[in-house]
């Protein structure tokens, strides 16, 4: 007797929130590849109250680009998913990456990261930015860019930024400027079940003065190589990351680097909740995600 073939959810948002610079370009590909080794797959709308979340034997987070915008609403449903079946990446591991406050746990636990100032009042602000000449000022709890801005320090649009963040009820997160982020040396390096599987440039993206290069968020992904010390400094990040949350291993994570003469090579950040995979860019990644999901869902 056969068994039935996995019904496996990749989660999504409306079509109406993408836009032509960013489009989701991995669900199509993986849907595709999951369907053509046997498994029920389909796309899921996060905030779709109908779906019946217990139908599916695993749920893969992989789109839902409009949390940031209803963040209670995104808590709430990781709660009925994980009561309902199996979650990609671990809830707790989510809600733990969310919080750009993780970056201090992973320090703690012995691994570079770029430093980070968290403030949460003015005078904070000012202490962080008389400490740098330019800095990076963004929100502990953001993505894709909103609300980060490149300045020079005495820029008053700085605090002005900072001091929004903090009275809309977040922290602000200061940190100096890396000259190599601003040239568009970040290399992002992708891990599938603690694996190295490929890693993208996209590019510098911010403009001095709190702007975005071209006014838009547009990243243009490049596979580029990875050297080995590189692959084992993301390795050790996503391995810190298991001790440090208690979880299991993250299924899939992009970890942000940087490779610069003041800090060396550093973590920028680690995206455990929905980093574009870029399959459309590094293909032959595709089956080791697919392998992963299948063995979440079958396992």
């Amino acid at each position: 007797m056969t068994s039935p073939a996995p019904r496996i959810g990749i989660v999504v948002t409306d079509t109406a929130f993408y836009s032509d610079e960013d489009p989701d370009h991995d669900t199509p590909i993986l849907l595709d590849a999951l369907r053509a080794r046997g498994a029920a797959a389909e796309a899921v709308v996060w905030h779709d109250a109908t779906v019946d979340l217990a139908a599916f034997d695993l749920l893969a987070v992989r789109s839902p680009w409009d949390h940031p915008e209803r963040p209670d609403e995104f808590q709430a449903w990781l709660e009925r998913a994980a009561a309902s079946t199996r979650v990609v990446n671990a809830p707790a591991t989510m809600r733990w990456n969310l919080d750009k406050h993780y970056l201090s746990d992973l320090e703690g636990a012995g691994i570079r990261v770029v430093p980070t100032a968290y403030a949460n009042s003015v005078d904070d602000v000012r202490a962080a930015l008389a400490a740098h000449a330019r800095v990076v000022v963004k929100p502990a709890v953001s993505a894709g860019a909103r609300d980060t801005g490149l300045f020079d320090a005495d820029d008053e649009r700085a605090l002005e930024l900072a001091t929004r963040i903090i009275e809309a009820g977040g922290t602000a997160m200061i940190q100096p400027e890396v000259p190599e982020l601003s040239r568009g040396w970040e290399k992002a390096l992708y891990l599938i079940d603690g694996r190295f599987t490929h890693a993208i440039s996209k590019g510098a993206l911010l403009e001095v003065g709190g702007g975005l290069i071209g006014g838009v968020y547009e990243e243009h992904p490049e596979q580029v190589p990875a050297y080995d010390d590189e692959i084992a400094f993301a390795t050790a990040v996503v391995q810190a990351v298991q001790t440090v949350t208690g979880g299991p291993l993250p299924l899939y994570a992009r970890v942000d680097t940087v490779r610069s003469r003041a800090y060396g090579l550093a973590l920028l950040e680690v995206e455990l909740v929905e980093p574009a995979l870029n399959l459309h860019v590094a293909p032959h990644a595709t089956d080791a995600v697919v392998d992963a999901l299948l063995t979440a869902a079958t396992g």
